[in-house]
């Protein structure tokens, strides 16, 4: 018997032991990273079960920016945290206006008791119990704007939410939008980089044709097969570009990176016109629309409604309570016969409540309610100052890229008008190959340049409707 308890204490120990092996703890030392399996492979585990929203694009179809937008404000995990968190703020109004109303509450009471009575000489048992089914009543019928300032406060706290939702999809349109330029800017220089190549190995082909009749030297085809070289290497550089671009876009889109799809090619997208409106405008206009700064000005409501509900608190509370029902009772004394009897029950209490001291917590609570209000305003303020910063920043630099655009443009013009004369000129002897060479790389980074200028106008133009808030009124359609 000794034996047997004994196994099972040794079973027990080890199984203890087993347990504190396989139970989480802190790092053993700073020294070394943390490490076990098994609660990694449970929380990889649970990854997996978690649900995941997907959805596949047209690999056939040339997306527009219209068409992407839509995509990303359906299926962006932002815009989804930020729906969840309004609906959170309007649940929390709901339950700030339940206070207005009663609590109606069923109550159900079972007791039994045995007590000695005493009763002249000497103590009589006695056996008794009670059922009572009954309803129960609360209702706050007055407390100085305590229930209004609540309320109040979860309407502007419902309020910022809704506003900040619309952020995060204003942020979401700039994203996409912003991505989807970048990637136009680097298929356009793929583009360019592969006639840039064509060029060379035309020019490095044409060399070559020449140094066979006769009519070229040998250092005049090296230094073809070396421009055409250089072009290979751009080429792939941008390739590596395109690729990482064309993930950053499926990623705003709530996609894997490596998703397939296709978008509308930059040369159908047409140039915007030259800014109407002034720096001014457009600031007094990011004031009306940005709704980050509304949502400061909502959570100053919120502020305001916080310090009235912690001066209601120096006001007295008037509160009603009641229980009216039913009862049945059993009881039973020694010598005597049980007996059963029922009857209504009801019972209504009227308290008027009036804290007198409180050790300073309500004007603590006041005191920090103001300075909430305070930092708010200052919040504010700084962000006015941001935005007009933003707006200003963006506006210039929208100039400045039409300025740029309108210079690649000339510049991309004279330089294919070059290349064409130099090619031209070498054919009849008149030019050497290295004027070819050169006039092809003048040309190749033109072409660059006139990408780059082009989808950075573009992108300057949604950066100032981002920072002004224009993006979210109207986003912006891309085509002509």
């Amino acid at each position: 018997m000794h034996k047997h308890f004994r196994e099972i204490a040794v079973t027990c120990l080890l199984s203890l032991s087993t347990l504190r092996l396989h139970a989480q703890s802190a790092p053993a030392s700073p020294d070394k990273a943390w490490n076990n399996p098994t609660a990694e492979q449970s929380l990889n585990k649970q990854l997996s079960s978690l649900p995941e929203a997907k959805y596949s694009l047209d690999p056939a179809k040339a997306y527009t920016l219209a068409e992407l937008i839509d995509l990303a404000e359906q299926h962006n995990p932002e815009t989804r945290l930020a729906w969840q968190q309004a609906k959170a703020r309007a649940a929390a109004l709901g339950i700030a206006r339940g206070a207005l109303f009663p609590t109606l509450a069923a109550v159900a009471v079972g007791n039994t008791s045995r007590v000695q009575i005493f009763f002249n000489t000497e103590f009589v048992r006695q056996t008794y119990g009670i059922f009572e089914p009954e309803l129960h009543v609360e209702y706050l019928i007055f407390d100085f704007g305590g229930r209004g300032g609540a309320i109040d406060a979860a309407k502007a706290s419902l309020l910022a939410a809704n506003l900040a939702f619309n952020n995060t999809h204003l942020k979401i349109i700039f994203q996409v939008t912003s991505a989807y330029y970048h990637l136009l800017n680097a298929i356009g220089q793929m583009d360019a980089a592969e006639a840039n190549l064509k060029n060379a190995q035309a020019v490095e082909e044409d060399s070559q044709d020449r140094l066979d009749h006769g009519l070229a030297t040998k250092p005049d085809v090296l230094e073809a097969a070396a421009a055409t070289a250089q072009a290979q290497y751009d080429l792939q550089t941008v390739v590596g570009a395109e690729e990482i671009a064309r993930g950053d876009l499926a990623t705003a889109l709530g996609l894997p990176p490596q998703t397939t799809y296709h978008v509308q090619d930059v040369n159908e997208l047409k140039m915007p016109a030259e800014l109407a409106e002034s720096v001014d405008v457009a600031i007094d206009r990011a004031f009306e629309q940005r709704p980050d700064l509304k949502a400061q000005l909502a959570q100053l409501r919120a502020d305001n409604a916080t310090i009235k509900q912690a001066k209601s608190r120096y006001y007295p509370t008037l509160n009603f309570s009641g229980d009216g029902g039913l009862t049945r009772e059993y009881g039973q004394q020694e010598q005597l016969p049980p007996g059963y009897v029922g009857s209504e029950v009801w019972n209504v209490d009227l308290e008027l409540r009036w804290t007198l001291f409180d050790g300073g917590r309500r004007e603590h609570e006041i005191a920090q309610a103001k300075a909430q209000k305070a930092a708010t305003l200052a919040e504010i303020n700084s962000l006015r100052d941001q935005i007009a910063n933003e707006v200003w920043t963006a506006y210039s630099n929208l100039r400045t890229a039409q300025r740029q655009q309108q210079a690649a443009a000339a510049l991309l013009a004279s330089a294919d008008q070059s290349y064409s004369a130099a090619r031209e000129s070498y054919g009849y002897g008149v030019r050497n190959l290295l004027d070819v060479v050169s006039a092809q790389k003048t040309l190749a980074q033109a072409r660059t340049e006139d990408v780059i200028a082009r989808t950075q106008l573009l992108l300057q133009v949604a950066n100032l409707a981002f920072r002004t808030g224009d993006l979210l009124a109207v986003p912006p359609k891309a085509g002509p």
